[in-house]
């Protein structure tokens, strides 16, 4: 029987032509995060599953990771996201590091789950964390580099939304507000963060087995819809402060899509108060792209002194669907410069003359198949090369070389620097 030429479900391969566009979602996550000040890092695709039953949502660790006794009879598994592996990066060097610090990183990610749109067992993820920012001033930077990126993509502010919410007043809410105990908050939250996703009725019936008697008023605080909405009790709260000053900041630097959504959860429970989400506001792809907040107790889980920290993930399947529904994708060709046709049995004589274009800075092909010209000539369209240059006996003997534009069929005999003149201009 044949081997399957399909790659493994919820994973992808990437021809040329694909990777031209994952490289251009890299490129842009890198330039920004950097123009912010972040530094790049990276760490093993294996860790723990310890690291991962600590604080990462339940049904990641249960359900979606690919965990595995290694040889060694020790329980890991492959990363599934990468707070945690970063958390540990800088707990191991909690008093070398210099603070604020700031890292980001795009890593390879696995998830075990039913492959959909947008969502993928396999894909790479930018990771941006600011480590040692207490403050409010904090989360603002970290919507602001996630808001800059969208920009960079060249994203209309109409076409996303970027929902803030509290943990850590919702916590207070369930907690002191309605008198439910931990297990129950905990509950409390992962129903509200599924929400969206049920019918109300059934939303009712399982929030009213938690809550009980105290669900009415529960419901009553989850339809506030802004900030002011919010009950006189729940406007001295810390977090909403905090939160009226970070809608101030990003409404002054022009970040006017943010809106208070106190549904928003994030599904991690190391989360303990900001939170952001971004949404498509297309009908075409009306989902969440990705969000984060803050953690300021992952660090401290590794015996040393906590660190605050907030931080997002982005990946790249929801991005790459935001940019295609939103027809903001360029159009990427390939970075080759140009093609060279050996004419006759010049090959060996030709190497200085192809030597040459590359040190000056091109990419260049050989085509040294020995094909008839029209047939190196079509196969050099069909791979998408703009330009093809001949090479024969005649043109080293005079060095002068004729330059072929395959798109307009123009063409020009010209020495080597020129070629590299016209091609670069």
């Amino acid at each position: 029987m044949a081997l399957s030429t399909s790659p493994y479900k919820g994973a992808r391969d990437f021809y040329p032509s694909d990777k031209r566009k994952q490289n251009y979602i890299f490129k842009v996550w890198r330039e920004v995060a950097e123009s912010f000040g972040y530094e790049e890092y990276d760490a093993p695709v294996i860790e723990p599953l310890e690291l991962y039953l600590a604080k990462t949502s339940e049904e990641i660790v249960k359900e979606q990771t690919y965990a595995f006794e290694d040889r060694g009879g020790r329980q890991v598994t492959l990363r599934p996201e990468m707070t945690p592996t970063v958390s540990r990066m800088v707990a191991g060097k909690r008093q070398e590091l210099a603070y604020p610090l700031r890292w980001y990183s795009i890593p390879n990610l696995w998830r075990y789950e039913r492959p959909q749109k947008g969502r993928l067992r396999e894909h790479w993820q930018l990771n941006v964390d600011l480590f040692g920012a207490s403050g409010v001033e904090g989360d603002y930077e970290i919507i602001e580099v996630a808001d800059s990126i969208m920009q960079r993509f060249g994203a209309n502010r109409d076409s996303y939304i970027i929902r803030l919410n509290s943990r850590k007043l919702i916590n207070d809410v369930l907690r002191e507000q309605i008198g439910l105990d931990e297990t129950q908050t905990a509950a409390a939250i992962r129903l509200i963060d599924r929400q969206q996703k049920m019918p109300a009725d059934q939303f009712m019936q399982a929030m009213n087995e938690i809550v009980q008697e105290k669900s009415q008023s529960l419901l009553d605080i989850l339809k506030c819809v802004s900030l002011s909405d919010l009950p006189p009790e729940l406007q001295d709260h810390q977090s909403t402060k905090d939160l009226h000053k970070l809608s101030m900041l990003l409404a002054r630097s022009g970040i006017t899509n943010a809106q208070f959504d106190i549904t928003l959860m994030r599904g991690f429970d190391y989360y303990t108060d900001i939170v952001f989400e971004l949404f498509d506001t297309s009908p075409e792809n009306n989902r969440s792209l990705f969000g984060g907040g803050r953690y300021d107790g992952l660090v401290g889980l590794f015996g040393v002194e906590p660190v605050p920290t907030v931080g997002f993930g982005m990946g790249d399947v929801t991005v790459g669907d935001f940019l295609d529904t939103h027809n903001l994708m360029p159009g990427l060709t390939t970075p080759v410069d140009l093609a060279v046709i050996i004419i006759g049995a010049v090959y060996l004589e030709a190497q200085d003359a192809i030597k040459q274009l590359r040190e000056a800075g091109l990419k260049v092909a050989v085509d040294h198949t020995g094909r008839k010209i029209d047939k190196q000539l079509k196969m050099a369209d069909k791979a998408g090369y703009k330009f093809v240059l001949f090479i024969g006996e005649q043109e080293l003997r005079t060095s002068q070389f004729k330059l072929k534009e395959l798109a307009t069929g123009q063409e020009q005999t010209i020495s080597l620097n020129q070629v590299t003149d016209v091609i670069t201009k």
